[in-house]
């Protein structure tokens, strides 16, 4: 009888230990790419497949990569904030206060570059930074990966996932990657204006899309491409609504954080920031690289009348001189209604994009 304890302890110890019986059976995942859109080039060290893609979605969700168990990464990144913070800065485990503000998840399979100041040139490598981060989620990714060691469930799934035992660092990044590449927001109703306007196929619900479209907002997108109105076109267009570089765009006159320049180490890159996608804008407040601008009325009257000169000012934006392109109170109103067409809420609402706990 003595000895019942011991024996006890045994098996609980081997179970704990227990692993599933699980084979590697990768299977491709079928990205829903937009006709619209245009091809996206997923690295070949990282291929999609359907048990990569669960994974990474279980992690993103995963309060277990910080320091005290309280934070993910949809915790600064919020579906019904268009997978950005509502927040101007967001808050790290130990209550410090970013200083920036996060950036929304959106197509993130096109973009060649990560974080504002654009220190990142991977998807991958992005994602390893938040969980050491100081001020972030606050733990060493060896802890991290002890954790998820630790559960049965986890070493399944990376199992089957890379088809090798062990779980590191650069697993995670590959899983919440691949994740992260399927959330595509392509199906708002500016999607079926530039269809539309590009003579792309229209399908029946693009059809009917299109008979709800309002002279207001087809006035505002006008608007928002013309060199005489609100001339936003040069930074914001095609599918994706962004141009893949990084801008001064008038926010200050002198620089209490230099952007971009801090990376490069070029001060004609002082001031200059990644420019943003423009999908879901209008859920995606604040705005800014600081947040500064609470609503999109205070970012379109910054583009009318608040745009401030310095020596590294886009020179794209051709009214700087003025002070902005002085838009008048109706025009502001199109604009905005078009702004508004960019809401995807087949995207934020997708079910697959959702906490799967």
């Amino acid at each position: 009888m003595k000895f019942l304890p011991l024996i006890f302890l045994f098996f609980i110890i081997l179970l704990a230990c227990k692993k599933d019986k699980v084979r590697f059976e990768p299977t491709p995942y079928q990205l829903e790419i937009p006709s619209h859109f245009p091809a996206m080039q997923i690295p070949e060290d990282n291929p999609m497949t359907v048990e990569g893609v669960e994974l990474g979605r279980f992690l993103f969700y995963e309060v277990k990569l910080s320091g005290d168990n309280t934070m993910s990464c949809a915790s600064c990144h919020a579906p019904q904030s268009a997978f950005s913070d509502a927040n101007q800065f967001s808050v790290g485990i130990d209550g410090i206060l970013g200083n920036r503000n996060s950036m929304a998840l959106i197509n993130l399979g096109w973009q060649t570059s990560f974080f504002w100041d654009g220190r990142s040139k991977t998807l991958e490598e992005q994602i390893l930074e938040p969980v050491p981060n100081p001020i972030e989620m606050h733990q060493e990714w060896k802890d991290a990966v002890a954790k998820l060691h630790a559960d049965v469930k986890y070493r399944n799934r990376f199992f089957k996932a890379f088809g090798e035992e062990g779980i590191d660092s650069s697993k995670v990044a590959k899983a919440i990657a691949q994740f992260l590449r399927t959330m595509i927001s392509g199906s708002s109703k500016y999607d079926v204006m530039y269809k539309y306007e590009n003579s792309y196929p229209l399908s029946s619900s693009d059809q009917t899309i299109l008979s709800t479209i309002t002279v207001e907002e087809w006035a505002g997108y006008d608007l928002f491409k013309s060199l005489s109105g609100a001339d936003c076109f040069h930074c914001h267009n095609g599918p994706l609504m962004q141009v893949q570089k990084f801008s001064n765009n008038g926010l200050d006159a002198t620089f209490t954080d230099i952007g971009r320049g801090g990376i490069t180490g070029n001060i004609n890159d002082n001031g200059k920031f990644k420019i943003p996608t423009l999908r879901n804008i209008a859920l995606s407040a604040p705005y800014m690289h600081d947040g500064r601008f609470a609503t999109l009325d205070e970012v379109i009257e910054h583009y009318s009348s608040g745009v401030q000169q310095s020596s590294t000012i886009d020179p794209l934006i051709e009214y700087a001189f003025q002070g902005g392109v002085q838009l008048n109170a109706s025009e502001k109103q199109l604009l905005k209604k078009f702004l508004e067409t960019l809401t995807d809420y087949n995207f934020i609402n997708n079910p697959d994009f959702q906490d799967p706990n």
